[in-house]
């Protein structure tokens, strides 16, 4: 089903593609340059992730982060791809290149939830 496009999914969009990053909803509240209630922002997200537009990371202290799919169309990263989180600057990035893992026999992936946390390559400089 096709969705219609307004004023605030276009500013929620346009904000998530124009930072690079994933970005809590506090985040876009603070940057968004419009008028809008937390509710509906959470709503949008929500609406943008079930669409397959956005897909939201959740850290290891339970907060939600919202980052735009980057040629998801072309499976370019899996569903399951990996996120970072710099404990420096609070960024949290799409890792690009996979990161290899392994499991106990018997046992089938189905999903992966994983943040690794540490110094990202800007900080690190």
């Amino acid at each position: 089903m096709k969705r219609r496009s307004t004023p605030t999914k276009e500013a929620v969009l346009n904000l998530l593609s124009n930072s690079g990053k994933a970005m809590s909803q506090d985040a876009i509240e603070q940057k968004i340059n419009i008028d809008i209630n937390r509710a509906t922002i959470y709503r949008v997200l929500n609406r943008f992730c079930e669409d397959g537009i956005v897909h939201k990371i959740v850290a290891e202290d339970g907060k939600q982060y919202f980052a735009v799919c980057v040629d998801c169309e072309k499976k370019e990263l899996p569903n399951y791809h990996f996120h970072f989180r710099c404990t420096s600057c609070q960024t949290i990035e799409c890792l690009q290149e996979p990161v290899h893992f392994s499991i106990p026999k018997g046992y089938q992936v189905e999903g992966v939830n994983c943040v690794l946390t540490g110094i990202c390559k800007d900080c690190s400089k």
